[in-house]
């Protein structure tokens, strides 16, 4: 049977990432991957173009991209995570698929599809993105429309002929709608929740912004409820054309039709509530109030300046996009197939019950489980609300690596 110190499940950014600083350590280690390196991001659709700007995409130790404000395609990122991991000399074992975890009599025990593993430590590095989460509604859509999860999306030529009805109205699902209407294809969006924002403020992104207003290095231990915050809508942005606006006007004015709520169904007619512009409202007055922190740090930092009153930013107009539609026969409609843009959820059933929460979720506190040795990294709000982002596992990869490290020094001193 194998052993080593440290097995790391997934060699994405943040596997890769703890490797570098395990390696920086001196910590034996391996990481295991059930495909290739990056698989997670080989997974999304081939057009895809991260939302971050390349400023906030660096791992530790990488070399800065010669565009700073610009946006990564997948293909891009993929090469870098690559380039990364061959750098680092990562100890990765592709193609090897981690099947189940258990406490031994000497740290844990790791069953893979190629044997079983001890090892002093596990880190789930699996990320956020883990199992294509389906609504309970998608179980009475009629048989006579094909389905798929976002997850499963390629091309627009890749879905049967007719027009689509997409289900999600956050990043993914108004990518792909704007996607798809311009490929030539009638589209619907059955929007619900999600968080709209502009992609530059008076010239600089959002993300420089939020940067700005120190919400990009706040810690869960400084949010009032952290069970909302890891839960929180992502921002509907995209890299897509060097960063363009993205929101349901943008989608409206593209041809896309809109509908609130997916409710139900009636034989091949989708049900919709009357509350697409109650959602609209709500999503627009969150990115008010972000823009009122915007303006207020801009006031701050130009305190002196006589000219302030006078240089307002321009708002974006309120979506009136009225109710929507409310009832839809999918064939009448040439509507063949359904897009479920409607989010991940996480598998831990591999994993010791102890460590795993009535939610569902982990258990930890910092990414450390109450299981010893057992840890995870890249989660959503781990720590600071950038922990499962590329430039913000680094953080808490230099944290795990601390513990991992200083445990092996005073085991071995014991």
């Amino acid at each position: 049977m194998p052993r080593v110190d440290t097995l790391i499940v997934g060699a994405g950014q943040a596997g890769l990432a703890l490797s570098r600083a395990l390696s920086a350590a001196g910590v034996e280690h391996v990481l295991l991957e059930r495909g290739r390196v990056a698989q997670r991001w080989r997974d999304r659709w081939p057009s895809l173009t991260l939302l971050t700007p390349n400023w906030m995409n660096r791992l530790p130790g990488d070399a800065p991209t010669g565009d700073p404000d610009g946006f990564l395609t997948r293909d891009a990122l993929i090469a870098r995570l690559e380039a990364y991991a061959a750098a680092g000399s990562a100890p990765v074992l592709e193609r090897t698929r981690v099947l189940d975890v258990r406490r031994g009599r000497r740290g844990l025990l790791v069953a893979a599809d190629s044997g079983t593993w001890r090892a002093r430590n596990v880190v789930v590095a699996t990320g956020a993105a883990d199992v294509p989460r389906m609504p309970p509604v998608a179980a009475g859509a009629p048989s006579s429309v094909a389905q798929l999860h976002a997850a499963a999306y390629t091309t627009p030529d890749a879905l049967p002929p007719g027009g689509v009805l997409v289900v999600g109205a956050g990043p993914t699902g108004q990518q792909l709608a704007l996607e798809l209407r311009r490929a030539g294809r009638p589209v619907v969006l059955a929007a619900g929740r999600h968080a709209r924002m502009v992609r530059r403020h008076r010239g600089a992104d959002a993300w420089c912004w939020l940067r700005r207003i120190g919400e990009l290095d706040r810690t869960i231990d400084e949010v009032d409820d952290p069970v909302a915050a890891r839960r929180a809508a992502s921002l509907v942005l995209t890299g897509a054309r060097g960063g363009e606006e993205l929101d349901l006007g943008v989608l409206a004015r593209a041809g896309v039709l809109l509908a609130g709520r997916l409710v139900g169904w009636e034989g091949t007619t989708a049900r919709f509530g009357g509350d697409l512009g109650a959602i609209a409202d709500a999503a627009d007055a969150r990115m008010r109030r972000l823009l009122e922190r915007f303006e207020a740090a801009h006031v701050r930092a130009h305190a002196q300046a006589a000219s302030l009153a006078f240089d307002a930013a321009p708002v974006p107009a309120p979506l009136d996009l009225g109710p929507g539609v409310c009832a839809l026969d999918l064939p009448a409609a040439g509507i063949s197939t359904i897009l479920w843009a409607t989010g991940f959820a996480r598998r831990y059933d591999w994993l010791p019950a102890d460590a795993v929460g009535p939610d569902g979720e982990l258990r930890h506190r910092r990414g450390v489980t109450p299981v010893p040795g057992l840890m995870a990294l890249g989660l959503p709000f781990q720590h600071r609300r950038t922990s499962h982002m590329i430039g913000g596992v680094g953080a808490d990869a230099a944290h795990l690596a601390g513990l991992i490290a200083g445990a092996g020094r005073a085991a071995v001193a014991a």
